[in-house]
């Protein structure tokens, strides 16, 4: 069987391929930007557990990761499973400070040079300003690049009126920019001291 085209159907055939092959190309670009940023996100929260466990041998703080609301629906014999999320996320983590007080910040992470105020999720926003409130530590832990910074809910929630805008970038953040000692992202302790006597 021959197939017949005019030269503007064969031209429109190729830009159909092309688009198909570019399509295919920027998903799979999409999808492997999207499991890098999980895996920075992943290390992130990493760092910070570590620093959790730091805290706690030093007497300074008890903080915890909470666990996300998730539903197991099957288990398969092989050890898989298939689930779904039961709630909204809480933030990430939760706890206590020597002194009394409540500590509750949700940690994010961006390959940018900027951090969007939206990535903090309604119900999330909700429990950090609850929190606030209450005279409890929170805020967010920024994971950049190069640092992380813990961001006082405070400034956070204000980006807009500070800023002029609803993101930070990465040069804003470094005013309160992080310890990072063997491993662990010391969210208690700015780099930048006599700055954010919140903490």
């Amino acid at each position: 069987m021959s197939l017949h085209l005019t030269e503007e159907e064969y031209s429109a055939l190729q830009a159909k391929r092309r688009n198909e092959r570019a399509t295919v190309k920027s998903r799979a670009e999409g999808s492997f930007a999207s499991m890098r940023n999980n895996a920075d996100g992943q290390r992130l929260e990493g760092r910070i557990k570590a620093a959790c466990g730091y805290y706690r041998d030093q007497g300074r703080a008890y903080v915890e990761k909470i666990p996300e609301p998730f539903r197991t629906t099957h288990t398969y014999r092989d050890g898989t499973f298939t689930g779904r999320f039961i709630a909204n996320a809480q933030p990430d983590f939760m706890g206590i400070l020597a002194d009394g007080r409540g500590i509750c910040f949700e940690a994010k992470h961006t390959g940018a040079d900027r951090i969007n105020q939206n990535v903090v999720t309604k119900t999330q926003w909700e429990t950090l300003e609850n929190f606030c409130r209450a005279g409890a530590s929170s805020g967010v832990c920024v994971g950049f690049p190069d640092m992380e910074a813990f961001i006082p809910w405070t400034v956070w929630r204000n980006m807009k009126e500070l800023y002029g805008r609803k993101y930070m970038t990465r040069e804003e953040a470094e005013q309160f920019r992080i310890q990072y000692y063997n491993g662990y992202a010391l969210f208690l302790d700015y780099e930048h001291k006599n700055e954010h006597k919140g903490l």
